[in-house]
């Protein structure tokens, strides 16, 4: 009872904000509904392979597998064979996995690797060079999915992708300027090669055709996961290596292996909240994200006002502080999750949370306690008829990864070495520091951002939800998750929504154009909030299913993503 009334005494002494959301906060819907199934992804000719596989009586996971593949043609960026990921898997009955396909260091790799003699970080080393790449997973993660779970063919959901590179798609404008931009380091770090080069700039409607890319990915159609980690294919991987002294053998991929784990699982309010365990730091922080602003009035104070950006973006700071010194992967490095999510815990860190004013990054640490011992991504959502579901978020890292491709193979390397902590308290790309928990070490995952979630509703599935945005992608999904629950948007409105960004390090808060108003942005600058604008933030593909059993569709229009339903 005491607990209570301390707990009313707290709220009503927050700041009160009666104002609704602003009338440009919220974009128009578009959020189609759909009976039978739907697939969420960012290119639309992947969306359609998906969409396919349902409609032939493919459950989610099979879709899944043929939007994988797909995408590794249609969204060279990001899109791949010769990278990893998570996926999130919740069955119509309500079971739960958790599937690990993240990519991990050579066995020769070591702690040092990165760093000069003086012990200074070698500029670039860990992102455009043969030595940047871990050893991909996503390959086996697929094969070993579509194992437990799958129901047509392997086969058949690897041939569209082949049909796709094979014969061809017409490029967007969106991937037109991607490619156009990166034309001189495809150049510079592939001589001799040709991937994705024209002697003119890629135009809207172009056709691309990529040759060897089809045979690599016909040899996985013909022998799953040895037509990529043995023969051929291994061997122009390896070929490759020694051409660039990079460090994966034949040895490391064939010892490669996707690894099940039990998914975290949490509450906000009344929806069950089931995501990614490490190596993944994005499920923990999430629900420590949630539990941090569950006790609050947000859906009183209303969309990206003044008191609601300011307790996230207070959370966001502690959370990120946490994340750069106990997270890693555990199978080599004792996570203290428990720890972490205990309420207690939680709600202690923000007790030095003034509403008066901005806490400085500086005066955060990560947090304490008893007992302790330390760009490019692309997402989609998945539903059947059934009510299966699949949440994979996959990644290459950078935009087109390493931009080495693999000599007689067709596709990129990953420069996932990159998120390891090369040196504790040095960023990496996306800005965030490090240290033991995520140093490197021969076999480890690297730690990853990568966030794929599913919530329940009073036991039914509500929502299927993720983005890529390297170092955001943690932020976007809380944010597009209390956008549906607290703020009454629908799927569409919810990841067109505009947003920002706290990591605690560097002590920015990087907002969207349009996110807040004026008057919010005066507010928080007065109480020293720096606030820095910030280009697109994050690419949100979701699923949310209405009170009537519908599914409804959100796809990020900050890319080419595209839903499709039947």
């Amino acid at each position: 009872m005491m607990n209570n009334y301390i707990k009313l005494a707290l709220l009503l002494a927050l700041p009160v904000c009666f104002n609704p959301a602003p009338a440009d906060a919220q974009s128009t819907s578009n959020a189609a509904k759909y009976r039978n199934g739907m697939v969420v992804c960012a290119y639309p000719d992947a969306a359609r392979v998906g969409a396919d596989v349902l409609k032939k009586g493919g459950n989610a996971v099979d879709a899944a597998v043929a939007v994988q593949f797909a995408l590794a043609v249609t969204l060279p960026e990001a899109g791949n064979v010769g990278g990893g990921g998570f996926m999130v898997y919740r069955s119509a009955s309500g079971k739960t996995a958790a599937l690990d396909f993240r990519e991990k260091a050579p066995s020769a790799a070591n702690v040092n690797m990165y760093l000069d003699s003086a012990g200074n970080i070698i500029s670039n080393k860990s992102l455009y060079t043969h030595q940047a790449s871990g050893v991909p997973g996503s390959v086996d993660g697929m094969e070993q999915a579509h194992k437990k779970y799958g129901s047509l063919s392997w086969a058949s959901l690897v041939q569209p992708a082949i049909d796709l590179a094979r014969k061809g798609f017409k490029i967007t404008a969106r991937l037109a300027h991607d490619l156009n931009r990166q034309q001189a380091m495809f150049r510079k770090l592939n001589p001799g090669k040709s991937y994705l080069v024209k002697d003119t700039e890629w135009q809207e409607g172009d056709i691309l055709i990529q040759e060897d890319l089809a045979k690599t990915l016909e040899q996985i159609r013909d022998k799953g996961r040895e037509g990529f980690y043995g023969g051929k294919v291994a061997g122009q991987i390896v070929a490759e290596m020694k051409d660039g002294k990079g460090l994966i053998t034949l040895t490391d991929l064939q010892n490669y292996r996707a690894v099940w784990r039990t998914p975290l699982i949490g509450k906000y309010k009344q929806y069950k909240v089931i995501t990614m365990p490490p190596p993944s730091s994005g499920g923990l922080a999430l629900l420590q994200l949630l539990r941090s602003v569950e006790d609050y009035p947000l859906s009183r104070w209303g969309y990206n006002r003044d008191s609601t950006v300011q307790l996230m973006v207070e959370a966001e700071r502690r959370v990120y502080a946490d994340r750069s010194k106990y997270l890693g992967d555990p199978d080599f490095y004792k996570v203290p999750v428990d720890s972490l999510l205990k309420p207690a815990y939680i709600t202690g860190r923000l007790k030095n949370f003034s509403w008066d004013a901005a806490t400085s990054s500086s005066a955060i640490q990560p947090g304490a306690f008893v007992g302790y011992e330390s760009d490019q991504t692309t997402h989609f959502s998945i539903v059947d008829k059934q009510g299966n579901a699949v949440s994979i978020t996959t990644t290459l890292n950078d935009s087109f990864g390493s931009k080495i491709f693999v000599g007689g193979a067709g596709f990129l390397l990953n420069n996932e070495m990159d998120d390891f902590s090369s040196k504790p308290g040095v960023p990496n790309m996306y800005g965030l520091v490090g240290g033991k928990a995520n140093s490197i070490q021969p076999g480890k995952r690297m730690l990853s951002s990568m966030t794929p979630t599913i919530l329940e509703k009073n036991g039914k599935l509500f929502m299927v939800v993720g983005t890529p945005g390297g170092s955001t992608i943690i932020t976007s999904v809380f944010q597009t998750i209390l956008d549906v629950v607290e703020f009454g948007q629908d799927a569409q409105q919810a990841v067109s929504s505009k947003r920002f960004h706290h990591q605690w390090l560097p002590d920015v808060v990087e907002v969207e154009k349009d996110a807040i108003n004026n008057e919010v942005h005066n507010k928080l600058q007065q109480k020293g909030y720096m606030i820095k604008d910030s280009g697109p933030i994050g690419r949100v593909d979701a699923i949310v299913v209405t009170a009537d059993g519908y599914y409804e569709g959100g796809a990020d229009p900050r890319g080419d993503d595209t839903k499709q339903g039947w």
